[in-house]
């Protein structure tokens, strides 16, 4: 599987004859791109080998751009947050959420404080946090974005504008945690994976930030294809591409996103987020 940057790739993909058949996919931009293009190489070379079709992964700048080139077929496949997913289906008939991960089900947001903010561990949102500086991660981040200002309207009764003194948009969970690690920011919530993962890593000052509230569980991230695939691979690949998705076993590609496996789920499944989306008005 070859790597190019966006732009060639997608010139290359508009001058690419339909019968060579390439197979493209893309993953929202939720850390470093270096994590990710390491994960997703690895990915498409798997994908590539067990299909026995040509592979590339596209990477993108933004979550947007990840639903634009999957609603303008510039891609087929794609590893969406739950918001970012459901609003990528529903531009696109027929296409379907294909798998998730064991651990999607139960995924949470951390909301982390720098220390300076005197903000400490609780069962709650605290009233202290009204009148601080805050960052979310992208605009339309399920764990960085979604899910924190549900609980900070149903904990606070408010829009994020009127709670704190300052709101900003990070664009990734990485980039959430390095600003109110240094102090840019004094509250932030990001992906509970990510923190995790740097501070297994030993990469987190955690005497300049810390956890101060855990939400409750929820199902985000997923694999969604376009719904026209078959189409264009043949009856069945649809399918095929499922079962690919269920069968990775591999230590070092689970590792990579991470999870332990991947299990299959349906578009029904994110109906819950997707009412929780409406209510908040980031979807109509």
């Amino acid at each position: 599987m070859r790597f190019l940057t966006p732009l060639a790739l997608l010139a290359l993909i508009a001058a690419v004859p339909a019968q060579a058949q390439v197979f493209t996919f893309t993953a929202i931009p939720d850390q470093d791109e270096s994590k990710l293009e390491a994960r997703f190489n690895a990915v498409g070379e798997y994908l590539e080998q067990e299909l026995d079709v040509e592979v590339r992964y596209v990477p993108v700048k933004s979550y947007a751009a990840a639903v634009s080139a999957f609603r303008n077929n510039q891609v087929q496949l794609a590893w969406f947050g739950g918001l970012s997913g459901v609003q990528a289906r529903a531009r696109v008939p027929g296409s379907q959420a294909l798998a998730r991960g064991e651990e999607d089900q139960g995924f949470q947001s951390y909301f982390i404080a720098h220390e300076s903010t005197g903000l400490m561990p609780g069962d709650s949102l605290d009233e202290a946090l009204r009148g601080r500086t805050f960052t979310f991660g992208s605009k339309s981040s399920t764990s960085g974005r979604l899910m924190p200002e549900f609980h900070l309207r149903d904990q606070f009764g408010e829009a994020p504008d009127e709670i704190f003194e300052r709101v900003g948009y990070s664009g990734n969970h990485s980039r959430t945690l390095r600003l109110v690690e240094s102090g840019s920011y004094q509250v932030g919530a990001l992906n509970y994976a990510v923190w995790e993962r740097e501070l297994a890593a030993g990469n987190i000052d955690t005497d300049a930030v810390e956890v101060i509230w855990e939400t409750p569980g929820y199902l985000n991230y997923q694999w969604s294809i376009r719904g026209d695939v078959d189409e264009r691979f043949g009856d069945g690949f649809v399918d095929r591409v499922q079962d690919t998705l269920l069968s990775m076993d591999d230590p070092d590609l689970l590792e990579r996103f991470p999870r332990s496996g991947f299990v299959p789920v349906s578009n029904d499944d994110y109906a819950g987020l997707k009412q929780t989306a409406r209510a908040i008005g980031l979807i109509d």
